[in-house]
């Protein structure tokens, strides 16, 4: 290399989300409305790679959401149970499960389970679709960000509390 020319990296920063698994005994603001009943708390956006991951926590019974993935989702179950209609197996606690990109599906917690959580690293876009595959919206790293930031200056934390998740 010559002594003019500049070393260029692209190495993100770090990050570490203390207690980012705990589910109680947390500040209830860092938990961002998604729908009724229905809470994320951001891990990681990652903007220079199309993905996030979250924990999504549900406190309602029924149909979450119905949707097609882009790409691929990993996904924990940390607390409850959940399930896809579409397909014979069931999230209980302690389950990982992979969702590969183009499948459709949609999101039940049975009655039984009075609170649902699951950690997703999610990328590429979540596109929600009708009963008949029709796009009804869709939600990505962007989306998520933007809603996060909204959130975090409504409750006082003010929209720059979001930076810290960004990578």
């Amino acid at each position: 290399m010559s002594d003019t020319a500049h070393e260029v990296s692209y190495q993100v920063d770090d990050l570490v989300v203390s207690r980012g698994l705990d589910l109680d005994g947390i500040d209830e603001r860092l938990w961002v409305p998604q729908a009724d009943g229905v809470v994320f708390r951001p891990l990681i956006f990652s903007v220079s790679q199309g993905y996030f991951v979250n924990i999504l926590r549900v406190r309602r019974t029924g149909t979450v959401s119905r949707h097609r993935h882009t790409g691929p989702v990993h996904a924990f179950t940390l607390r409850g149970r959940w399930h896809y209609p579409e397909h014979d197996w069931w999230a209980d606690e302690g389950t990982y499960s992979f969702e590969p990109p183009g499948d459709v599906h949609t999101l039940v917690v049975p009655d039984d389970v009075t609170e649902m959580a699951a950690l997703f690293h999610a990328t590429g876009s979540y596109l929600y679709v009708d009963e008949n595959g029709e796009p009804t919206g869709v939600e990505d790293v962007f989306t998520k960000l933007k809603k996060a930031r909204e959130h975090y200056e409504r409750v006082g934390l003010g929209a720059s509390y979001v930076e810290q998740f960004i990578r």
